[in-house]
């Protein structure tokens, strides 16, 4: 069956190659074209902002903000010309790149002087735009800022500053100080700690209420969370970095949630029950200016409850409840209605994630969408016409479509075509504009209707297209194939989705080695539909050397329903190694693949995969090269590893079993080990504990630092580096075809 299936893959994409490539390119592609040179980055769409009249939209266009009519396309007026952003003293003007336009859209805030923090913070210099007196100034003279938001009035703009909360009146320029117990790796109000903002994804933790009095925010204590240190090689004598990380079965930080008034500066803490040892991963104000919405999760994440606090009465009740067999995912999918009367959720309660009404009494309405696919974002409710937009995988969990849903559960395909669609629509809902692209189309942006209608072209991006044509690329094509002798726990065969690409100038009666590029984590997909941005050139690049390079997608991973995706429970890397190995084998009974030469390639829980696949799966893997990766789960953040394995002390075999570390003994291939000594992430001491183990194994593998680098290395020259290594040492170990 396999061998069968490979024949057929040869021959579709022979015809697909003559068609859609061409064969009289033979530029070729370099590192410096992929890393340096920005040749191969698509146009976008920049700075996009849909305005309050829902007929129109803002859209940055070389020094200019210009607003466009979605109907007619005609040019309505220039709001800045961001040259004469120039502040008082300064003598450039500020960059534009992003900002935030006041829900009056007369006031535009601009951020200037940005320092990263972590993946999501960073603080900056924040100026004020006046965009009918043209006047520039700064927020505040006391330091930078984090997250300044106007309030819902356009009267005032919060921000956080040494983890305390302020607001500056916009009317007479006053600035307070709202809290004032925050300090490092203390106390933290506002925004989040270390945790919250990597596994939750958000930093911002004040939210205005809607009458524009009121701000409810979270108040982080890690006064028992342990200290982790990372050294920085920076002058004579190297300095610390000390923040606090709680690692998988440590304590976290005591959480609580608190509102302020903005004119009185009164504070109240909001009663959400006597565990501390949980989660509050949202907060959200309702339609109602005295509501508030917690989620509040327990520290195993298999319960979720959704609070609803009166800040007047101080009462609390349960509005949503939820438990999983395993996890529940957390999502920005809840949307309360205007009329204060209903709300809609998304969740996983039936097998895939889909969507569901319920009223404000905490009662089921009913379920909206359903059928044996995944909703992968919602993009917001129409109250007019009484209709949910969302992103969704129907056709396969390598495409997004585009849908609406009524409140009767009547559903209509918006965009359905196959390939990656994406939309940001405008404040009404009548207009959207498209992203679209493929595996081997950079993306294109069009405005359409809300009906799917297109009404013109933004970017076709055909100039890259063109130079595109001009370099002897491969395409990237999908199949799948039967893993031997495993069913899903429902029933059905598992089968598992992946790409190629083959060999530039490809012959399909020679054999080639082969690249697998893994990442494999949970809810994660890297076989796409869409484009791949740098990844794709480099994978180009490698087929131009005489690599095929593949991806697999294995069991865990996303758009194909909540039992795929979370098999993987309380035993991460077990199946995804075994799937990786399938893969090995498959590939060897492709007539082009060696299958003496395999090699496997990851990044973070990619470079977890390729450490398990080079150790136990080495009798088919010949090389593995793993850029930051997890070794032992024991040594990651307990929000994301206890969401999949529970604490240690409860399960400690499925920790110890499906670590590298533990397997070290089983390494017989070319190994390439390389991390960034700052990696605030996932730690370097994943990498250095390795080492350890490797050589009391007596273990041969190559490794490659990059001193204060975090854990994306980047910086400088360094992604080029990295990469020269990577594809340096792939040519090396498995020796290519010439």
């Amino acid at each position: 069956m396999n061998t069968f299936k490979s024949l057929l893959f040869t021959a579709l994409f022979i015809g697909f190659f003559s068609l859609s490539f061409s064969q009289d390119s033979d530029k070729t592609i370099t590192m410096t074209d992929i890393w340096s040179s920005g040749k191969f980055y698509p146009k976008m769409v920049r700075g996009l902002n849909p305005m309050n009249d829902g007929a129109t939209y803002a859209v940055l266009e070389d020094s200019l903000l210009n607003v466009y009519a979605y109907k007619s396309g005609e040019k309505v007026k220039t709001l800045i010309n961001t040259k004469k952003l120039i502040p008082e003293g300064a003598d450039t003007p500020l960059r534009l790149g992003n900002y935030e336009m006041s829900p009056n859209e007369n006031m535009i805030l601009i951020p200037a002087e940005t320092e990263s923090i972590y993946r999501h913070s960073s603080k900056s210099n924040y100026f004020i735009y006046e965009l009918e007196s043209g006047r520039l100034f700064p927020l505040s003279a006391n330091g930078k800022q984090k997250l300044a938001e106007f309030s819902p009035d356009s009267k005032q703009i919060a921000f956080v500053r040494d983890n305390n909360l302020f607001v500056v009146s916009l009317e007479d320029g006053s600035e307070k100080q709202l809290t004032t117990d925050g300090k490092f790796n203390a106390i933290i109000n506002g925004t989040t700690d270390w945790v919250y903002e990597e596994e939750f994804s958000f930093t911002k933790a004040f939210f205005w209420s809607p009458d524009s009095k009121t701000i409810a925010f979270y108040r982080f204590d890690e006064s028992r969370v342990k200290l982790y240190q990372m050294e920085l090689f920076t002058g004579l004598y190297p300095e610390w970095y000390t923040y606090k990380y709680p690692k998988a079965g440590e304590d976290n930080s005591l959480v609580t949630i608190h509102t302020v008034s903005t004119e009185t500066g009164k504070l109240q803490k909001i009663d959400t029950g006597n565990e501390t040892d949980l989660y509050f991963p949202r907060i959200k104000w309702t339609t109602e200016p005295d509501k508030l919405a917690i989620y509040r999760l327990n520290r195993l994440q298999n319960k979720l409850e959704i609070l609803l606090a009166n800040t007047q009465t101080e009462s609390i009740s349960t509005l949503y409840e939820e438990e999983n067999q395993w996890f529940v995912e957390i999502d920005n999918n809840l949307n309360f209605f205007p009329d204060g009367k209903q709300f809609v959720i998304s969740s996983e309660k039936d097998g895939f994630n889909h969507l569901y009404l319920y009223g404000m009494d905490g009662k089921l309405l009913r379920q909206l969408t359903t059928g044996p696919h995944d909703i992968t974002a919602v993009y917001g409710y129409d109250s007019k016409n009484q209709t949910i937009y969302f992103q969704q995988a129907i056709s396969s969990p390598m495409d997004r479509q585009i849908a609406a849903v009524n409140l009767k559960g009547k559903t209509q395909l918006i965009i359905d075509s196959e390939g990656s669609s994406d939309a940001s629509f405008s404040k009404d809902f009548s207009y959207f504009i498209h992203t679209f692209s493929t595996a081997n189309e950079p993306p294109v942006y069009s405005l359409r209707n809300n009906k799917g209608k297109l009404i013109r072209t933004l970017e076709d991006n055909q100039e890259l297209k063109t130079r595109l044509a001009t370099y002897n690329l491969s395409p990237k094509t999908f199949f799948s194939f039967d893993h031997p002798d495993v069913v899903l726990p429902d029933g059905q065969a598992t089968h598992l989705n992946g790409w190629q690409i083959l060999p530039a100038n490809f012959d399909p009666n020679k054999q080639y080695p082969v690249l697998l590029f893994v990442y494999g984590g949970p809810g994660a997909q890297t076989v796409r539909n869409a484009w791949g941005w740098n990844d794709y050139f480099w994978h180009q690049l490698l087929a131009q050397k005489g690599f095929v390079v593949v991806s697999v997608d294995n069991r865990g991973t996303g758009a194909r329903g909540e039992t795929f995706k979370k098999m993987t429970y309380k035993e991460l890397g077990k199946y995804e190694t075994e799937d990786m190995i399938s893969t090995a084998k498959y590939l060897s009974s492709l007539p082009y693949v060696d299958s003496e030469r395999i090699g496997i390639y990851g990044w973070s829980y990619g470079g977890f995969m390729a450490s398990s696949a080079i150790t136990r799966g080495a009798d088919y893997f010949n090389t593995a090269v793993a850029v930051a990766p997890v070794t032992s789960w024991r040594y990651y953040d307990n929000i994301y590893t206890e969401r999949y394995m529970q604490k240690p002390q409860d399960n400690p075999k499925g920790y110890d079993e499906n670590s590298p570390i533990n397997h070290v003994e089983k390494l017989k291939g070319n190994y390439l080990l390389i991390h960034g000594s700052a990696d605030d992430n996932v730690h370097y001491q994943n990498t250095m504990e390795l080492i350890e183990a490797l050589v009391k194994a007596d273990k041969q593998f190559d490794l490659m630092i990059y001193p204060n680098k975090n854990h994306g290395i980047y910086g400088g020259n360094t992604r080029k580096h990295v990469f020269d290594k990577i594809t340096n040492f792939l040519i090396e170990n498995l020796q290519p075809n010439e």
